[in-house]
């Protein structure tokens, strides 16, 4: 670790594979390299810190002095408590109204060690108790909170999108039951390897199995399935122009559907009516 440390500071910014030796990758799910593994604790110990770099999602590392401006490493840390407080008031403002579950899950904090920050914010006025009709448990909001008189949103999202990623809020907001099936065998997916839900509004209506097949110039749907109680043909409509966006972005000429789903084939004369773009 003391080589590696040595190497980001006269060599940096870098990857873990521009280090001069970084050793074999480990027979492991993740494949991580003896130099890796050192990059990483040294990043957990905050002897170094890490950007992301462009498309290929790297972690690029160096000395944190130089990723963190001077003035603010100058600042005086905060004490733990007080910094969970803070992550826990941000998770509040990110999600609206959540249980204790959900506000902690957004940073991944420990919920038995969170509980007391919890209800020393509440004593506080810096959140509010509330009741969510249908759910089983106390819910959060924070004071400044407001309802929107309307959502017009229209996004495809990532399987570790922050509005899915804790599967059991997405299920309790929506009655979207959500499963990345990418380690599942194929005969035992239900809606596919690589299912992106699709966002219109304030509902999640339909979800989309897609793969960039760069080759053909394509962007492949391999599925699409639309959700209870959508107006297909709005669906279609929207999520045609939301793919025709994503395959303009990767620099695919066109979009092509395949015939799995509820939604395949609205979904496939939609597109075929949509101009890439």
């Amino acid at each position: 670790m003391a080589a590696v440390l040595e190497e980001v500071r006269a060599r940096g910014p870098l990857t873990a594979g521009e280090l001069p030796d970084p050793g074999p990758k480990a027979e492991t799910m993740w494949g991580w390299s003896r130099g890796k593994r050192a990059l990483e604790h040294l990043f957990w110990a905050g002897e170094i810190t890490a950007r992301r770099r462009g498309s290929d999602f790297a972690r690029v590392y160096d000395l944190t002095e130089r990723i963190i401006p001077p003035a603010i490493l100058a600042l005086p840390a905060p004490s733990e408590d007080d910094a969970k407080r803070e992550l826990l008031l941000m998770a509040a403002r990110a999600l609206g109204v959540a249980t204790l579950q959900d506000l902690c899950d957004y940073h991944r904090l420990n919920v038995p060690r969170a509980r007391h920050l919890v209800a020393e914010l509440v004593e506080d006025g810096r959140l509010v108790p509330v009741r969510a009709e249908g759910w089983d448990r106390p819910a959060l909001m924070h004071p400044d909170a407001h309802l929107p008189r309307w959502v017009r949103a229209r996004a495809l999202l990532s399987p570790f999108d922050s509005l899915v990623w804790e599967r059991a809020r997405t299920e309790r907001l929506f009655g979207f039951r959500y499963r990345i099936e990418i380690y599942t065998p194929a005969a035992k997916r239900v809606h596919g390897y690589y299912v992106l839900p699709f966002l219109l509004g304030d509902r999640l209506v339909a979800r989309v199995d897609l793969k960039a097949d760069r080759g053909a110039g394509a962007l492949l749907v391999r599925s699409a399935f639309g959700e209870p109680g959508h107006d297909e043909a709005r669906t279609a409509e929207a999520l045609a122009a939301e793919l025709a966006t994503m395959a303009g972005w990767l620099g695919l000429e066109r979009v092509r559907v395949d015939d799995r789903g509820d939604l395949a084939p609205a979904l496939a004369a939609a597109a075929a009516a949509t101009p890439i773009g």
